[in-house]
């Protein structure tokens, strides 16, 4: 009987249901655009900012680090094998880790600062991700580009470094930093060359974007839990651009998504008050003829539910749609990784049924609460 009436009512005035469908549907199309869209941005990020380079730096306990940046390494060893057993930790804060032994020689007549890197070695207690770093096979060079510039080398020629013949696979992009006069080899290459087998003298590092409250310090305290003989320095201006990065991207939809919300609301909220305005007449005659309250304000209520429910499953099928179809122009790194996200559906139906009923609730007491001896005096 009662969804009988509701359908009679929409078919009555269907101006009325059209408006309240549209601003839920608009409402709940912005919202889930807006996360599907977010949640992208949030991975984009993420990628653009790990592709910044790392921005955490495992040395030796002891170094002075007013050396280390004037000479761009650490004078002082650890051991190679450190780099497996933070890996094989249930450390959570830090992730993608990059052995290295670096120390400068003189090639060529030239100081080089000579690299050894070792392909990534990943935490086995979290996701594999795709590797960051550098991935040089024995036998095989990186040459700075002031380095092969200066010395006349390109791909494809052979140099000797401290004994050992190396192919040049690749020169790399000015960089206008010291990388320029860097010398990249495979770490094993490197330690057989500097008689250091088995040594580093440094591990690279990235953050893991894990928690707001995650601090430096909270990182360190994970760190020497697995190797007390290491000081962990943060690249604070990297570290800094990835967190602020990705709080502005959280910010942008935490003030959007309240705020469509809520004009929605105010929108079926009118929409209620005009239709109820509109039927002052009629429903003073239904509570003459003694028609109870409770009926009546059940048709209301039911019928901005039932619109809750239908904007819910229009909005979240065109928010999503416009998503995909402009995330993927908007995010290129991360585009095959945006789809659907289904549990917004559940969240979608659930909220702005919910809001359908807060919004129409006044609207529909009033008209409950009218004498209809004075509503049909006036009429």
């Amino acid at each position: 009987m009662l969804l009988r009436m509701m359908l009679a009512e929409i078919a009555h005035r269907k101006g009325n249901f059209l408006s309240a469908l549209i601003a839920v549907t608009a409402a709940v199309a912005i919202s889930v655009g807006v996360i599907t869209v977010c949640d992208a941005s949030r991975r984009e990020t993420v990628r653009l900012m790990r592709d910044m380079g790392f921005n955490l730096l495992i040395v030796p306990e002891g170094t002075d680090m007013t050396d280390f940046w004037s000479r761009s390494f650490a004078e002082g060893e650890m051991p190679e094998e450190y780099v497996y057993r933070l890996a094989n930790s249930s450390v959570m804060t830090v992730q993608h880790l990059v052995a290295r032994l670096q120390k400068r020689i003189t090639w060529q007549g030239r100081e080089v600062l000579l690299t050894g890197v070792l392909p990534e070695v990943q935490m086995v207690s979290g996701p594999q991700k795709s590797p960051m770093g550098l991935n040089i096979e024995s036998g095989s060079a990186w040459v700075g580009r002031h380095i092969a510039d200066s010395a006349g080398v390109g791909v494809g020629d052979e140099i000797e470094l401290s004994g050992r013949w190396l192919r040049v696979e690749r020169v790399l992009e000015e960089q206008g930093s010291i990388d320029d006069i860097r010398i990249y080899a495979h770490l094993h290459d490197v330690q057989e060359m500097l008689g250091r087998e088995g040594r580093i003298n440094e591990i690279e590092a990235l953050q893991c974007l894990c928690g707001d409250k995650q601090t430096l310090a909270d990182v360190r305290a994970d760190v020497r839990s697995v190797l007390p003989g290491v000081q962990v320095t943060e690249m604070r201006s990297i570290a800094i651009a990835r967190a602020e990065t990705r709080k502005m991207v959280e910010r942008f939809a935490g003030i959007l998504v309240p705020a469509v919300v809520l004009i929605a609301t105010i929108w079926v909220g009118l929409s209620t008050l005009r239709n109820v305005n509109d039927r002052r007449a009629e429903i003073g005659i239904l509570r003459a003829l003694g028609v109870a309250s409770q009926p009546i304000a059940a048709l209301f209520l039911g019928k901005m539910t039932l619109i809750g429910l239908l904007g819910a499953l229009l909005g979240w099928a065109l928010g999503t749609a416009l998503a995909i179809h402009y995330g993927t122009g908007i995010f290129p790194v991360t585009a095959k990784a945006i789809a659907p996200i289904y549990g917004l559906l559940g969240w979608a139906v659930a909220g702005s049924a919910l809001l359908c009923l807060i919004a129409s609730w006044l609207p529909a007491m009033s008209a409950v609460m009218q004498d209809p001896a004075e509503v049909l005096s006036e009429e």
